[in-house]
């Protein structure tokens, strides 16, 4: 299960307290995917268009908390994986339209607002249901690596309102207009973990921190892993010239005539040519540093060379 089906399934699974929580909600998620259809003689519809079973029911079960009858439909998604899509169709009856008016979905001329007033969102736990409903309708969450969430709108307003009263939260949220939809994002861990928790995913959150973690120890091992390889490939290639260097040096005569450390030295190298120049240095009668081992062996490889 992806990290957007978790967020959605744990949001679904709150029970607002207060009718002020359902209504700021609702108003979340018809307002991050849903849409207003005029079937002419001044009548509308509404048509909640969702890609999860737990959304569908918990938008039908809001609705009928406030009275509204909804039909739930299905249909094939055409892009990507063909999917099931969910349609929550809400007809326009009296209390239907109420409902959606005092949501700040509709106007009181029936007409769509692309963000709902103030008055829905006044209290704190009135904020933190609008943004679990706009969650539900239209959030998406990825990570661990690049953590990116982001919340899809109709319009740059309704973003706008989004990063508003997330802000209102202490919660900062970007806005980004994509030209057919508008976002409110957040990136890095904390910033997400901020706004899944504001929403009420405390579970998320955990979950998304542990794999975060986990990515990052994965990471540095990796990169730790490789840095040993890259030391032992330059060990060894220091090594294998530093054998050579001895070599000539002993063929032509010269090592002999070198002063005692130099000989010593040279004949560590000789007996252990794994041994790295800390190793090598504590062999030494006496025990020697390693800046002393790297000055010998250098200096063997100096003299092989004229």
């Amino acid at each position: 299960m992806s990290l957007s089906e978790d967020l959605r399934h744990e949001l679904a699974a709150i029970t607002p307290r207060s009718e002020c929580d359902r209504l700021a909600e609702l108003s979340g998620l018809f307002h991050s995917a849903g849409s207003v259809h005029l079937r002419g003689r001044g009548e509308v519809s509404v048509h909640l268009d969702v890609g999860d079973p737990a959304v569908t029911r918990r938008a039908f079960s809001l609705l009928r908390a406030f009275g509204v009858v909804s039909e739930i439909r299905t249909y094939p998604r055409h892009a990507f994986d063909r999917g099931t899509r969910y349609q929550l169709h809400v007809a326009g009856d009296d209390r239907a339209l109420q409902v959606l008016h005092e949501a700040g979905v509709l106007t009181s001329r029936l007409m769509p607002l692309e963000r709902p007033p103030r008055r829905v969102v006044a209290r704190s736990c009135c904020r933190a249901a609008y943004l679990r409903g706009a969650l539900l309708g239209g959030g998406s969450l990825s990570g661990p690596r690049s953590p990116h969430l982001e919340i899809r709108s109709a319009g740059i307003d309704g973003a706008d309102f989004l990063a508003r009263i997330a802000g209102d939260e202490g919660v900062h949220l970007g806005v980004l207009d994509r030209g057919r939809h508008a976002v409110a994002y957040a990136k890095g861990v904390e910033t997400i973990a901020d706004t899944l928790a504001l929403a009420g995913a405390s579970r998320t959150v955990l979950l998304f921190e542990e794999r975060a973690v986990m990515a990052a120890t994965r990471s540095r091992a990796n990169r730790l892993a490789n840095a040993d390889h890259a030391n032992l490939v330059r060990t060894s290639r220091a090594a294998h010239d530093q054998l050579r260097a001895v070599e000539r040096l002993r063929r032509s005569g010269e090592l002999a005539k070198l002063p005692a450390r130099l000989q010593e030295m040279a004949e560590l190298r000789e007996r252990h040519p794994t041994l790295s120049l800390r190793e090598l240095a504590l062999k030494c009668r006496p025990p020697a540093t390693k800046a002393s081992a790297y000055r010998r062996l250098r200096k063997l490889q100096e003299l092989a060379s004229t």
